[in-house]
């Protein structure tokens, strides 16, 4: 097959229109294409009155080298399958390897040794999905928190209650091999070839339950509310893992897949000697507006053509007091959510479902920070910052877990707001309009009203007096990093810092290339 790209789809062709396209393309008859496949697809809309799609399309055609050697200079390619076979072979004479956590990164890892006959077994704190979702439900609706079963902790990761967003800028192969694994695992096969694929809170709910049985049909074991409260290390190499204080499993390998807020373990690890450092990451808030402006500033007159769906923004600046402030895990059509895991703290997010049909868009508007922030040098004194201001809005929202918000019009004039205005919350359980000043540090306030501003210039409306804004998000990505070597080994040997939590990756793609990536130095 020979892969073609730069072919433009206008929003009233449908793409029935593509194999004549292409064949005019490349000059050739319609008659002499016998396959058309959808390599990828993105919306144009730099042009609001020529909105358009760009697709590269693989086809298989007579007489191909003819067709490369004739268009190679237009960017026509072959076409290089790539694929990942894991061979499946009995390890009779190997410990079960332990993976700890079943985000992305740990589900993933697992998969791939399980793929490979090492049978592993994967221990997760929290429940699997199903209850973990009642659990979170029964949270949101009567703020009653479960500290071992909510957004952070349980089978699929924070990322189960998201946008389920699958872009990253790793360059890496495993990706494509990933996204076929989700579609196995029930999600829609677009996710293959869209620019910005995203699966929907709803949808990656079944697929994490499709990908645990892949690993259980293959040897592996999942077990959940079993969380690993010790290691047990013998001349600085790990011999076994205690789960609730009570039972020991013996191995000489474990994956620490942990989440970027296991706070918990992060203590239990650096008592046992393992080395961890502060990580920079970012703090915020979550901003509300009508999708409907975001759509009309994205796609102008086509604001409401069925084939385009709920428009999405990223923003980014830099500002003159040094800091930078950056839009992230927008999520058209979806909601703020209560993602504490601790009690007495308030920790936002967002999620959407696929269908991206909520009223709002909503997305993280956040600051960086790093370590000369922090208020010591500990190596845990990240996740104690985040702490404080977590602590901060839980107070300041009522202590509740009612969570602080904001009128930006209010924000941008330094006076606490007294009521919503015409653009309602969200967010369950609720709001206390109030200053979101008093839970956020003063460079980050500061900071945060230059960006609307500046961002307004981006986004007609983006400062629009009743937007809304909730606080905080501090859980941006891990405030640690669990050092390893070239081998991917702790200074503990035999255990493996993976994903996310141990700040080696910043979402689910990523998180799940890094947990392949470990599984396949440990099979080789």
């Amino acid at each position: 097959m020979i892969r073609v790209p730069e072919i433009k789809l206008y929003l009233e062709e449908d793409e029935e229109k593509l194999k004549e396209l292409v064949s005019k393309k490349l000059n050739i008859s319609i008659k002499d294409i016998s396959e058309i496949k959808i390599f990828k697809k993105s919306i144009d809309a730099r042009r609001k009155e020529k909105i358009h799609f760009v697709y590269t399309l693989d086809i298989e055609v007579k007489n191909e080298e003819k067709l490369l050697k004739r268009y190679s200079k237009k960017g026509v390619t072959k076409v290089k399958e790539v694929t990942r076979n894991y061979e499946f072979k009995e390890r009779r004479d190997v410990l079960r390897p332990i993976v700890v956590g079943t985000g992305p990164s740990g589900l993933f890892a697992g998969l791939v040794l399980a793929k490979s006959g090492f049978k592993p077994i994967l221990l997760e704190r929290g429940k699997d999905v199903d209850r973990r979702a009642v659990d979170v439900g029964f949270f949101w609706n009567e703020g009653k928190l479960n500290p071992e079963s909510n957004v952070q902790f349980g089978e699929g990761g924070a990322g189960t209650f998201s946008d389920g967003k699958l872009t990253t800028l790793v360059k890496d192969p495993r990706s494509r091999w990933i996204l076929e694994e989700f579609v196995k695992g029930g999600a829609p096969e677009d996710i293959l070839y869209i620019n910005k694929p995203h699966i929907g809170t709803d949808i990656l709910r079944n697929v994490v339950k499709e990908i645990r049985k892949t690993i259980i049909s293959l040897g592996g074991e999942v077990r959940f509310e079993s969380k690993v409260t010790d290691l047990i290390i013998k001349d600085k190499k790990i011999v076994g893992v205690k789960v609730n204080d009570r039972e020991t499993i013996r191995t000489d390998t474990v994956l620490l897949a942990l989440g970027h807020s296991a706070r918990d373990t992060f203590e239990m690890l650096l008592s046992r000697g393992v080395e961890i450092s502060q990580k920079s990451f970012s703090i915020g808030v979550r901003i509300e507006h009508p999708q409907n402006l975001i759509n009309k500033n994205q796609y102008g007159e086509f604001k409401d053509h069925a084939k385009l769906g709920a428009a999405e923004y990223k923003l980014s600046g830099h500002f003159d007091n040094g800091r930078s402030a950056y839009s992230f895990c927008m999520c058209p059509g979806g909601m703020v959510i209560s993602a504490s895991s601790e009690e007495g703290q308030i920790v936002t997010n967002g999620m959407s479902m696929h269908s991206r049909d909520g009223k709002n868009a909503n997305s993280a508007l956040l600051v960086g920070v790093t370590p000369e922030d922090f208020e010591s040098t500990h190596p845990l004194a990240g996740a104690q910052f985040q702490r404080k201001w977590e602590s901060l809005a839980f107070t300041l929202g009522g202590s509740n877990y009612t969570a602080p918000a904001q009128r930006v019009g209010d924000f941008l004039e330094d006076r606490a707001s007294t009521e919503i205005g015409s653009i309602d919350k969200t967010y369950t359980p609720g709001v206390k309009m109030t200053d979101l000043r008093k839970c956020l540090p003063d460079y980050v306030t500061d900071t945060l009203k230059m960006a609307i501003v500046e961002f307004d210039k981006k986004i007609k409306g983006f400062n629009t007096p009743d937007a809304i804004m909730t606080g905080v998000e501090t859980r941006s990505s891990s405030p640690i990093r669990i050092q390893r070597g070239d081998s991917l080994e702790s200074n503990i040997k035999g255990l493996y810092p993976v994903g996310e939590g141990a700040g080696y990756a910043g979402g689910i793609m990523s998180a799940a290339i890094d947990g392949i990536k470990v599984a396949e130095k440990i099979i080789n």
